[in-house]
């Protein structure tokens, strides 16, 4: 994180406030339901401020899970975990990637042929959003329902070849027995939001309870330093930008950060109307798409070698860039299912 100084000072707020400032909840039971993140219940109820910080806490730390998991940072004994990717902290101060911050062994003649690309499918989008070329919201409907649907487990074919083996490998992976001893049910986890075959749940339309208008609110009034600092954390990483694109500069990423943060939201079955997801198909590459799938949903399940074989062709620090939107992102739509769910309980 401390590739990108101004996230890594807002991550540090909201860490300090979860477990050190004073808060509803007292401050061994914060900890404690940091480890376990599991809603439990029992015959002491608890306040909705108290709940509201739970959910911030477990939220907090299952995305957390994602970030490190999907930066290859490993328990020791994992057979993947021995760093083989050692890339220097900026200086103190230092707002940009540092100048070293290397493309990797695998560049050459296929790296920049790809990275081009990448820029020139941008270039096609922004032009067609110049000339106002909208597609009607059924299309845009049936766009997302497609990301939805191809972002399903097993994948084939060339997708995986940046895997050591398939996904069907990866799901029927189980977690470390030093994770283990910590898990009372072994076969709980993430489910796929549309499962091949069965009924879909509704889609979470954002505009039906967005974080801005909805989920802000209802936490600035139940537990207000908590609200202002997610706000804060959310807007730090979802505007961040050197504008960079591995070897260009002067780079306009905004699009690329908005394809990444939606389809994050999209896995999870959130939908904005007035977003158009063909953008997603266009500039999130089918590789990357696995890999941030596979670090949203089951991030103890990723490996060092994953982190390393996807975007080789960027820098190390743009990678942990697509990490950090991947935290919040998560973040932010775990945090929009349980504020909905508490509004509804309110009300």
């Amino acid at each position: 994180m401390s590739l990108h100084p101004d996230y890594l000072s807002s991550f540090w707020k909201m860490q300090g406030l979860l477990l050190r400032v004073d808060g509803p909840l007292p401050c061994p039971w914060r900890h404690y339901i940091a480890i376990m993140a599991l809603l439990t219940t029992g015959e002491h109820s608890w306040s909705l401020a108290e709940l509201i910080q739970a959910v911030v806490l477990l939220t907090h730390y299952h995305s957390l899970a994602s970030f490190v998991f999907g930066c290859g940072i490993l328990p020791e004994g994992d057979p993947e975990g021995n760093p083989s990717l050692q890339v220097p902290s900026p200086p103190s101060g230092q707002s940009s990637p540092p100048n070293g911050d290397p493309l990797g062994s695998s560049g050459g003649f296929d790296a920049v042929r790809e990275v081009e690309a990448l820029m020139e499918r941008m270039k096609v989008l922004q032009e067609c959003q110049l000339q106002e070329e909208v597609a009607s919201q059924e299309e845009m409907e049936n766009r997302f329902e497609l990301e939805k649907s191809e972002s399903l487990f097993p994948y084939t074919g060339s997708a995986l070849t940046f895997l050591a083996s398939s996904v069907g490998d990866i799901l029927e992976l189980t977690p470390s027995p030093d994770v283990l001893c910590f898990v009372e049910d072994p076969t709980f986890g993430y489910e796929d939001f549309t499962r091949r075959g069965t009924q879909a749940p509704p889609t979470f339309r954002a505009q039906d309870y967005t974080w801005e208008d909805h989920g802000y609110s209802l936490i600035q009034r139940l537990y207000p330093e908590g609200g202002q600092l997610l706000d804060e954390k959310f807007q730090v990483v979802y505007t961040l930008t050197y504008n960079t694109i591995a070897m260009h500069s002067g780079v306009d990423t905004s699009m690329l950060r908005r394809a990444i943060w939606n389809y994050i939201h999209c896995v999870f079955g959130i939908r904005y109307d007035d977003y158009d997801y063909g953008e997603v198909n266009q500039l999130l590459e089918r590789s990357l798409k696995v890999y941030i799938k596979t670090v949203a949903c089951y991030p103890e399940k990723t490996t060092k070698r994953m982190y390393n074989h996807f975007w080789r062709h960027f820098r190390h620090s743009e990678k942990v860039h697509v990490n950090l939107l991947l935290l919040e992102a998560r973040m932010q739509a775990a945090l929009l299912y349980a504020l909905r769910a508490i509004t509804r309980y309110m009300t």
